[in-house]
């Protein structure tokens, strides 16, 4: 779709003094779309015998976290062991009792670490999971205070500001908004394919997102590869040709270099348990 500044919108819309949800929101996940917070009824979620347990979907977010366990069970790190459930966000999972208790946001993933019995730790945000999981085994994140660190936090920092503009923007207009509607396609499009080329024009002088030897890859490399590189991969809202994601070809590069990765292929079709 290409922009018209011409056109007349066919259903003019002027917002009211005060909104009020007096409508269904529309679009795939309409049924569990709410302004309030907070949890919709009591769930008791399963605690397995790993020291880490995981509540997530297959998702990008829930990837992320998927593919830094499974490097850290690639190095053979036994204290990284983990059980894996599903919340399925479709039917409402996120809005149970012990999931809110543990993520009061409500959304995927949340782990919790019983490696301290008496003092287990809750985590939520995808970006806090990585970063706390990261420094905890002392891997995939250079742990030394300088460029290499600050270089690595950034990185990790622009895919948490920048993918919402992908996922919530231009993944809900295009793939599951009620029906098409060309500004906020047009809108969120433009911003995808920027964020785009800020990788492929990165991608271009470096093997990794932080450096060209295996020890550079890292969590930035983890939580962009997740959205961006499955995206570049055509795996997202089935956008490949739309996007033209083919022509980004340092992106496609690394894209494909992180596929390869044992680690990476167990990640994306991990098998998760049911909460009940």
């Amino acid at each position: 779709m290409t922009a018209n500044k011409d056109q007349t919108p066919s259903n003019e819309y002027t917002p009211p003094k005060i909104w009020t949800n007096d409508k269904e929101n529309g679009g795939k996940f309409a049924s569990t779309n709410s302004p309030t917070a907070g949890t919709r009824h009591e769930q008791t979620l399963p605690v397995g015998d790993a020291p880490l347990q995981l509540y997530s979907l297959n998702t990008p977010n829930g990837v992320k976290v998927n593919i830094l366990l499974e490097e850290l069970s690639e190095l053979g790190i036994k204290a990284a062991a983990y059980d894996a459930y599903k919340i399925d966000i479709s039917e409402g999972d996120q809005f149970g009792s012990d999931f809110v208790a543990i993520n009061p946001n409500s959304k995927i993933p949340a782990l919790v670490d019983y490696s301290n019995k008496n003092e287990p730790i809750q985590l939520f945000e995808s970006g806090s999971i990585l970063l706390y999981l990261a420094e905890k085994f002392e891997k995939f994140i250079p742990m030394q205070q300088g460029s290499k660190r600050a270089n690595c936090l950034s990185w990790l920092m622009w895919q948490m500001g920048s993918a919402p503009y992908l996922g919530g923007g231009f993944g809900h207009f295009y793939a599951y908004a009620p029906e098409p509607m060309e500004y906020p396609i047009n809108r969120f499009t433009m911003e995808t394919k920027r964020q785009m080329d800020v990788l492929n024009k990165h991608l271009e002088h470096t093997t990794y997102m932080c450096g060209d030897t295996e020890a550079d890859y890292t969590i930035a490399d983890i939580i962009i590869w997740a959205w961006y590189g499955q995206l570049a991969l055509g795996k997202l809202y089935d956008a490949g040709e739309f996007l033209q994601v083919d022509s980004y070809q340092h992106l496609q590069r690394w894209a494909k270099l992180i596929a390869k990765r044992p680690a990476v292929q167990r990640a994306v079709d991990l098998e998760l348990k049911p909460i009940s």
